[in-house]
């Protein structure tokens, strides 16, 4: 006796269609499972032997052989336990043969025959639509998940009676025993925070309030330096109010990675629909931060892909675990290699860090700060030079004035900034409509030279400053990428000096002149 079932498993945040086949024959009574598999996977036969007997049904002395395919994937995970028991049953004639057609198997049992909810399930029914299927039958607690692909059925299920009986029903043309899960994806995105951070509640600062709005209209990466108290956290923590709201594919790109890292089993999480905003704390290990483990799973950078990262206190982070941020913020991928093979993960966010200017944080007034030059170097020098070399905007909050707290009038609000910054991101949607290009931060060498081109005047004064602050060739065109995103909010199509000016007040060389 011998049936297939179609089930499927994570690799990184992709996808495989796993194939389970089940011989059941005369002989010493076994219970093996083949096919490269990890010990939760194989320990998936004590697990279905002990439901079904729960379920009422107990397993023939027979021997019973479960195969993986393909032989040479590695399996992970719990997903297998229901496909393995269905492919049993179907053996043993319980479940009809039809009603497994093209129908994928996604489970965790319970020994009392419980469908446990197991990760990775948005990914796994993606690729099964892919493939041709028309049906999946899945955990209950999953199914609100899995029902965000469009176009396959997905049927939740809480036991293994439950899926004997709906498959048995379906054999005799009832397809009513259990109604399809829906999500209404639009209803998601409609459903925001009530109570949002906003900008109207900070006091002062204008300064940086326009430094993070050129940073969130272009995408740019952005280092706040200021004294204890100044603002910098609230003012991180309310720039996601300002960014443009994710659009479907970027959804289901941070949810596909939210759902391998077992992030979207509750009702409440079917769908990312708010730009991810993550803040470590700084003993944060390179590990979770970068990703990674024995089966590698996302890490926080990956967790941060289309929205902020936010480093509060800088230089506390280790060093090292610092420089793990050169790859991804270049490449906007983190690729982890193990001898099981290389794991890519998507890394696409921005940047946001706040420090202080020295380790008591009062530096240069001199009347509070009481570190020595020695002491300011050597915290400033805690962050690598290639860090600060990939970070576009650089602004001093200053400390907050009485008169500052005392307004009367309340600040600019989140969504007028945010119009703004829609109106730049519009103008860059345009520029690079044709180019695998999304904001002025991406660009390349060449890409600056195509779309950051100047006048006779701004070349003059261009070359007069690349000779005065010794400017590298990356410094270079970062300015002059910062400049253009200063430009898309003005609504100009060309780049002009005061653009220039104000970009340059944005590099970051003074940090290392603090010592």
């Amino acid at each position: 006796m011998f049936s297939a079932i179609i089930s499927g498993t994570v690799c990184g945040i992709g996808s495989h269609l796993v194939q389970v086949e089940v011989d059941l024959s005369k002989g010493l009574p076994c219970f093996q499972m083949v096919g490269l598999l990890s010990s939760e996977v194989r320990e998936a036969r004590e697990r279905v032997r002990v439901a079904l007997k729960n379920s009422g049904i107990t397993l023939p002395p027979m021997c019973i052989n479960v195969n993986l395919s393909p032989a040479d994937l590695r399996k992970e995970g719990t997903v297998f336990d229901l496909p393995v028991a269905v492919g049993i049953l179907t053996c043993l004639g319980r479940i009809p043969k039809e009603s497994i057609a093209g129908t994928i198997f996604l489970g965790e049992l319970g020994l009392n025959g419980e469908v446990k909810p197991v990760r990775g399930i948005l990914p796994i029914v993606t690729r099964a639509k892919e493939s041709g299927m028309h049906r999946c039958i899945l955990p209950r607690d999953n199914a609100p998940e899995g029902a965000v692909v469009d176009g396959i059925e997905v049927i939740g299920v809480v036991s293994i009676a439950e899926t004997i009986a709906y498959l048995q029903a379906l054999a005799e043309g009832d397809e009513g025993l259990i109604e399809p899960a829906q999500t209404d994806v639009r209803s998601l995105w409609e459903r925001r925070p009530e109570q949002a951070p906003d900008f109207a509640d900070i006091s002062g600062q204008e300064t940086v309030k326009r430094a993070i709005e050129v940073a969130a209209a272009g995408f740019h990466h952005l280092l706040m330096i200021g004294p204890p108290g100044s603002g910098k956290t609230m003012l991180a923590k309310r720039i996601p109010s300002i960014l443009p709201p994710l659009s479907l594919q970027e959804s289901l790109e941070v949810s596909t990675i939210y759902s391998v890292s077992g992030l979207l089993h509750t009702a409440r999480e079917i769908l990312i629909t708010e730009r991810p905003f993550l803040n470590p704390h700084h003993t944060i290990t390179g590990q979770a931060l970068a990703g990674g483990g024995r089966v590698p799973v996302p890490g926080i950078v990956s967790l941060s892909h289309r929205g902020i990262l936010f480093l509060d206190e800088l230089p506390e982070f280790k060093r090292e675990t610092l420089d793990i941020l050169r790859q991804p913020l270049e490449d906007k991928v983190v690729q982890i290699a193990r001898s099981s093979g290389v794991y890519v993960f998507p890394a696409d966010f921005m940047l946001v860090g706040a420090m202080n200017p020295c380790p008591c944080g009062y530096y240069p007034d001199m009347a509070r700060c009481h570190c020595t030059p020695y002491e300011v170097k050597r915290y400033l020098g805690r962050i690598s030079g290639p860090i600060l070399d990939r970070i576009d905007i650089c602004v001093e909050a200053a400390p907050l004035r009485f008169q500052d707290l005392e307004k009367e009038h309340v600040g600019e609000s989140s969504a007028r900034i945010r119009e703004r910054v829609l109106r730049a991101r519009q103008r860059q949607a345009q520029r690079f409509m044709d180019l695998p290009l999304r904001f002025n931060a991406d660009m390349g060498a060449a890409d600056v030279e195509r779309f950051c081109g100047l006048g006779r005047g701004e070349r003059t004064y261009m070359e007069r400053m690349f000779r005065v602050m010794h400017l590298s060739a990356r410094g270079y065109h970062r300015i002059l990428k910062v400049a253009r995103t200063i430009a898309d909010l003005a609504g100009e199509d060309v780049i002009r000096e005061e653009h220039l000016a104000e970009a340059i007040c944005y590099r970051q060389m003074n940090i290392r002149e603090a010592g």
